[in-house]
């Protein structure tokens, strides 16, 4: 099996709610199969903290493209960088 990255902005009261909201959106759009690329094949995240001077697409695509070791598994965890109040930034390597 293969891995693709993914990017999948949430909402949530937390980090954590906004993961559960994003899993779930991600498996009504890719379904339930397994393998789909997305983050519906994500346990777990780690929290990024945002760079000062980069958007959070800009650092996360950064991180994927220089193998961040944090997200660089399609087992482990996805990155999750706050955008926002309650908006966050998914991304990473996922199963496909």
């Amino acid at each position: 099996m293969g891995a693709e990255t993914f990017t999948q902005t949430a909402s949530g009261g937390s980090p954590a709610e906004a993961f559960d909201n994003a899993k779930s959106t991600a498996s009504h759009e890719y379904g339930h199969g397994g393998y789909t690329g997305s983050i519906a094949e994500k346990y777990s995240f780690i929290v990024i903290e945002p760079h000062e001077s980069l958007s959070a697409y800009t650092q996360a695509y950064q991180m994927v493209d220089n193998g961040d070791p944090r997200i660089s598994d399609k087992w482990g965890p996805a990155g999750c960088i706050q955008i926002s109040t309650k908006e966050y930034l998914f991304f990473g390597w996922a199963s496909s």
